[in-house]
């Protein structure tokens, strides 16, 4: 299937499958005038990419856990865990600067809410 058909399957740009090949992560063979002609393989391959990218893996970690899934052996498997263990050691330090981001921010409304009724009970009716 060319491109456009790959994109209109996937429900993914054009313009990202170019960028998924020029990184590595997505491989197409070439018509004699240059057209990328892929197989149905690479729509779960598409897919498989996208729910990484999703988990807020980069194209560089995506292309580092791929040998795992294209040539399994003790060795990827091995360099994947370790992969995989220090991105959710990464997602979770984010998940928890954004619980401290979301206390804070509890707090100042609780203040703006608390402020807002010392007006109204004062008599600043224009809030």
């Amino acid at each position: 299937m060319r491109i456009g058909d790959l994109a209109t399957r996937t429900g993914v740009s054009v313009r990202s499958l170019r960028y998924y090949e020029e990184q590595g992560l997505l491989t197409s063979t070439r018509s004699p005038s240059g057209q990328r002609h892929y197989t149905e393989h690479e729509i779960a391959r598409v897919t498989f990419i996208q729910r990484l990218y999703a988990a807020g893996l980069s194209s560089r970690t995506i292309a580092e856990l791929l040998p795992c899934v294209d040539s399994p052996s003790e060795q990827n498997t091995d360099a994947a865990w370790d992969r995989m263990m220090r991105e959710r050691d990464r997602i979770t330090e984010h998940l928890e600067e954004l619980t401290r981001a979301r206390d804070a921010l509890d707090r100042l409304i609780e203040i703006n809410r608390a402020h807002r009724a010392r007006l109204a009970e004062a008599g600043f009716h224009g809030l």
